[in-house]
């Protein structure tokens, strides 16, 4: 058990991202499928992009990267960088579709398929090293970081510090 708690801390970011991305995936190939019968695969892309950036960024943030803020200066930095490095990858989307259906003349939504699997990879890479990068926390830390400064936030007048290459997590208190 110990060895499966180990691999869940080691790949968590992995595992949560593959299981919300493919979320995220089915949302963007759902919308895209609907779209494109009443309008031009372009457009179709665009409108399924944009639904399935919302659901990402949700998942991404609470869940897969678990990105909490005290400020709305750090939450619109991170959107605004999110969205901003998600356009990159509709600009590489919309590449990837009209060479397919274009100029290669295959099918929409088999080219769409195919092109979510270079979309997905680049996501998570700017997801994981510019968005909702960690500099002082691995993800085994991050998780316990919150629950205790929940607990030492809700029990006097306690604070949560972190210190230290492995960052050591210590509850400080004044009476």
């Amino acid at each position: 058990m110990d060895n499966l708690k180990s691999l869940w801390y080691k790949y968590h970011d992995i595992i949560t991202y593959v299981f919300f991305g493919g979320i995220t995936t089915l949302v963007n190939i759902v919308v895209f499928d609907l779209c494109n019968y009443v309008m031009n695969y372009q457009i179709a892309n665009i409108i399924a992009w944009f639904a399935s950036v919302i659901v990402a960024y949700v998942t991404n943030k609470l869940w897969v990267f678990n990105s909490h803020y005290d400020n709305w200066n750090a939450v619109f930095k991170e959107l605004f960088l999110f969205f901003g490095l998600r356009i990159a990858s509709l600009v590489l989307d919309q590449a990837i579709m009209t060479v397919g259906i274009s100029l290669l003349g295959w099918d929409a939504l088999l080219v769409k398929i195919l092109d979510q699997v270079v979309v997905i990879a680049s996501n998570y890479i700017f997801s994981k090293y510019f968005i909702f990068k960690s500099k002082k926390m691995n993800a085994k830390n991050r998780r316990s970081f919150f629950y205790f400064k929940y607990f030492a936030k809700n029990s006097g007048s306690c604070d949560v510090r972190i210190s230290g290459p492995s960052s050591v997590m210590t509850k400080v208190c004044s009476y």
